[in-house]
């Protein structure tokens, strides 16, 4: 009886270590921590890094204006903005994933979205993340709701007649088809998720799973979910489930996923794309790890995505 009382602590303690490892109910320190992580040793990485620098200078030399607004729970959320070179009504939003802020996960989707598409850019650090407050990270619960205020903000300054795509990468995938299965505004016209989790309960089983604890993946994983429910009260099967809303999709949405997705499994964008009623289309890249689709295939992805937004704006 000693000893499974043991297990069943190391258990527990195992998930929320789990659980906070991937962004739920984990403190925004633990994200600033992360940062003085040893360097990279995966060219891969180390290329992709260098890509987002330069992303970064050359969004950056557009001199984006600094926007800021104030939740009903009193935190200011950060954006950057660089408007359309010409008068456009068309606005893009571009969500990033855990654990990264607006520029360095979609920077480099600037030059597509500004030059090639002639959008309005709106680039918006979630709360927890880059230079948004916020203690506590929900896994699109959270976010999608403050996406839509940034979705108000647009409407109220720039007008009723604009149109708003939503690209999301990651855990920003699961933050914008969560929008688009809640009622969003009529401006919202096409979804662009790339990478996103079913659920993010799915997502953590499977990350236990490939820290070889495959047997006690899913009792782990549940013990977390209790451990989320009381820290940060909210679910990370019922909330945090673009899958559980897919059936109230409103607009046509385009799935992108890498086949070699090792944090995000691939099953899980058919699992989607099936689920999903509205408009929709599929992009996969054979060979790409998580978040690497526009890296490996970059010509493709774009054109991929140019091709969808025409069809529906």
């Amino acid at each position: 009886m000693k000893k499974s009382k043991l297990a069943i602590g190391a258990g527990v303690a195992a998930a929320a270590t789990a659980v906070a490892s991937m962004g739920a109910a984990c403190y925004k320190v633990a994200c600033v921590s992360r940062r003085n992580k040893p360097p990279e040793k995966d060219p891969k990485r180390i290329l992709r890094a260098e890509v987002r620098k330069k992303n970064n200078e050359f969004l950056f030399s557009h001199n984006p204006e600094d926007l800021e607004i104030l939740t009903p729970d009193k935190l200011r959320l950060r954006a950057w903005f660089v408007p359309a070179q010409n008068e456009s009504k068309r606005f893009v939003i571009c969500v990033h994933g855990y654990n990264c802020n607006g520029p360095d996960e979609c920077g480099h989707l600037f030059p597509f979205y500004h030059y090639e598409m002639g959008c309005n850019y709106l680039l918006p650090d979630l709360r927890g993340h880059g230079r948004s407050d916020g203690s506590l990270i929900g896994y699109g619960t959270w976010d999608s709701v403050d996406i839509k205020r940034w979705i108000d903000y647009l409407i109220e300054r720039f007008g009723e007649d604009i149109e708003i795509i939503l690209h999301g990468i990651s855990m920003g995938a699961a933050t914008v088809m969560m929008v688009n299965n809640t009622s969003p505004r009529e401006q919202v016209r096409v979804i662009i998720e790339d990478c996103g989790f079913t659920n993010a309960l799915d997502v953590v089983t499977a990350k236990i799973k490939g820290m070889n604890m495959k047997h006690s993946a899913g009792f782990i994983a549940r013990a977390g979910n209790v451990y989320c429910r009381a820290f940060s009260k909210y679910d990370l099967k019922k909330d945090a489930s673009p899958l559980g809303t897919m059936a109230d999709a409103k607009n046509p949405v385009l799935f992108i996923h890498g086949e070699k997705d090792a944090l995000v499994p691939f099953e899980m964008c058919g699992m989607l794309y099936e689920a999903c009623p509205a408009p929709k289309d599929i992009f996969t890249v054979p060979d790409a790890e998580h978040a690497f689709s526009y890296y490996d295939a970059k010509e493709e992805y774009n054109a991929k995505v140019k091709a969808f937004i025409e069809k529906y704006i």
